[in-house]
C-alpha cells in the first residue's frame, strides 16, 4: 500500500495498483471506511461502517461475508 495525506486524512492505495492510477484509494477514520476514485480525489466517496468493510473485503476473498441484511 502506498500512503497519501489529503484533508487531514491519510490514504492507502493497493501497491498492486497499475501506473495509470486506475485504483481506488481507502481511508481509515474513527469507525467508519471511506473509498474514493483515485483519479478524482475531490470527487464522490462511500463511507463504509468497519463491520461492513470487513464482509465486503470476506466476500472478495470469498466466504461470502455478510448476506441479506441491509
Amino acid at each position: 500500500m502506498s500512503h497519501g495525506s489529503s484533508s487531514g486524512r491519510s490514504w492507502c492505495r493497493s501497491s498492486h495498483s497499475g501506473d495509470e492510477g486506475d485504483c481506488v484509494e481507502v481511508a481509515f477514520v474513527r469507525e467508519a471506511v471511506i473509498v474514493r476514485d483515485s483519479q478524482n480525489p475531490s470527487g464522490p466517496r462511500v463511507v463504509f461502517s468497519v463491520e461492513r468493510w470487513q464482509a465486503f473485503l470476506n466476500a472478495l476473498v470469498g466466504d461470502g461475508g455478510e448476506r441479506g441484511t441491509g
